[in-house]
């Protein structure tokens, strides 16, 4: 027996060219140019820098590509010869930065830490397999300057991989010797042994023997800064203590850390808007390397206008005529994605920066006001999404530092008096909080929710260890000072 029934369903596909869209919102200023780049080396129609044959204002809608298949011809030569089609791109407005010229940093190519390890161990009088041994243990050091390796793990590992065979006895012999290459505390297997290996490097006095013998026998309750139980096992006072720490205190805990950030290149930031206070009014202006100057390739036009020319037209010219259309609608549709984006990005930073306009005015945190994206995108008519791809990725330079421009969304309590404020302030008031207490007795989590209880904010004990943690806060015994 057949059955037969109905199934209605919707569905919502994106358009090739939305789909560009959507990634060229979501790139930061420096990839942007990297995809204009790679877009104009693998579409000769497009072209950048100003159009030497002519000026335009305006770039004319493009119909969207059907998917069928044009003959040659039943194209419109003149649609694609017209001025209008033809523009000279960059939008030249009050809203972008005046700073237009290419900037290249030149980057010093430095010496790697690993490298710099290695090239101490040639000061060292090894044999063969324990030089190999000590080229292992350099290569098993984190960024940090530790191996976090167990030594017989190691073990296991050089018969494995580098066909030596050695007792762990042996390994931390020539350990030992890895332990004395700069800077001090490279090695080390823990942070008791890193603070160890600095501090016997050190001149000897009281307070660094104190601080030795501090760290080998309690470091667990120097950790959990536990400071009657120091004093009273090693039989020391107030004054003996706080010299002990000052010299733990100048120790370095990552020191592969500092060692290798003149090496790294780090990543630069570009911000994509530039908010600036002139006469207590705001001005918003976008990044100008967010507007190229592309236009469509003149000699493509060129092309063109000699087909159409022809009295007679072969079948290799009405191949070349196809291919030069889906070259040209290419750059079209590349062109009119980019104006979209500047389009985008500029609404929606100039929706934030009114929704923002008292902390933009003022830099005040505590005048930020709650804001989710959904605030944004019914403002400017657009997508959630959209203006999440906006959010975490660019960056804008204030007058108060550039900031994730992601920063100023946050969700929103009611204050004593009735009014939403923003999490960011709650934050701002807790940190000010644990800033003001006393060091040596610092506020447990119950107290400090008094305290935002009287300054208005009313959060639970909970929330108040939860904002603790976001600001990278620790909890009330680990910022005990002497």
């Amino acid at each position: 027996m057949l059955k037969q029934h109905l199934q209605f369903k919707l569905s919502q596909k994106l358009s090739p060219q939305q789909i560009q869209l959507m990634k060229l919102i979501q790139l930061p200023v420096q990839s942007f140019e990297q995809q204009i780049l790679r877009e104009i080396e693998e579409n000769p129609a497009l072209a950048s820098g100003k159009d030497n044959e002519k000026e335009h204002d305006e770039f004319g809608n493009s119909e969207e590509d059907s998917g069928e298949i044009i003959e040659a011809n039943d194209i419109d030569i003149d649609a694609y010869l017209s001025d209008d089609e033809i523009p000279e791109y960059r939008l030249r407005a009050q809203n972008y930065s005046s700073d237009d010229e290419e900037k290249h940093t030149p980057y010093a190519a430095g010496v790697s830490f690993h490298q710099q390890l290695m090239a101490q161990l040639d000061t060292f009088t090894f044999s063969e397999q324990e030089y190999r041994i000590a080229s292992f243990l350099v290569g098993s050091i984190d960024n940090s300057g530790y191996i976090r390796r167990e030594l017989i793990d190691i073990v296991d590992d050089l018969a494995f991989t580098e066909n030596i065979f050695v007792t762990e006895d042996e390994v931390n012999k020539v350990l030992q010797s890895v332990q004395q290459l700069d800077p001090a505390g490279v090695g080390a297997l823990d942070l008791q042994d890193c603070l160890l290996i600095q501090l016997r490097r050190k001149s000897q006095s009281p307070a660094v023997s104190t601080a030795i013998s501090l760290l080998t026998s309690q470091f667990e309750a120097f950790a959990k800064k536990h400071f009657s139980k120091i004093k009273s096992r090693l039989k020391i006072d107030d004054e003996q203590l706080k010299d002990c720490m000052y010299e733990i205190e100048k120790l370095n805990p990552k020191p592969g850390a500092a060692y290798g950030s003149d090496t790294k290149m780090n990543a630069q930031i570009v911000p994509d808007f530039t908010i600036q206070l002139i006469d207590g009014k705001l001005n918003l202006m976008l990044n100008g390397r967010n507007a190229p100057e592309l236009h469509v390739s003149s000699e493509y036009r060129n092309m063109l206008s000699g087909y159409k020319e022809a009295n007679k037209k072969s079948k290799e010219q009405q191949k070349a005529v196809q291919f030069i259309k889906q070259k040209l609608d290419a750059a079209r549709w590349f062109i009119d994605a980019i104006k979209q984006r500047q389009h985008t990005l500029y609404e929606t930073m100039k929706t934030i920066m009114d929704f923002q306009h008292d902390y933009f005015l003022t830099g005040d945190e505590h005048k930020l006001k709650p804001m989710i994206l959904k605030d944004i995108a019914d403002r400017i008519d657009m997508d959630i999404s959209t203006v999440s791809r906006v959010a975490n990725s660019k960056y804008v330079d204030t007058p108060y530092g550039t900031k994730l421009v992601k920063w100023f969304f946050s969700e929103g309590i009611t204050n004593s008096a009735g009014e939403d404020v923003s999490t960011i302030e709650v934050k701002k008031a807790l940190s000010d909080a644990i800033a003001a207490e006393d060091k040596t007795s610092p506020l447990t989590d119950e107290q400090l929710m008094n305290i935002m209880n009287e300054k208005g904010y009313p959060i639970a004990r909970r929330t108040v260890a939860k904002y603790r943690e976001m600001i990278g806060a620790p909890v009330a015994r680990l910022r005990k000072e002497l």
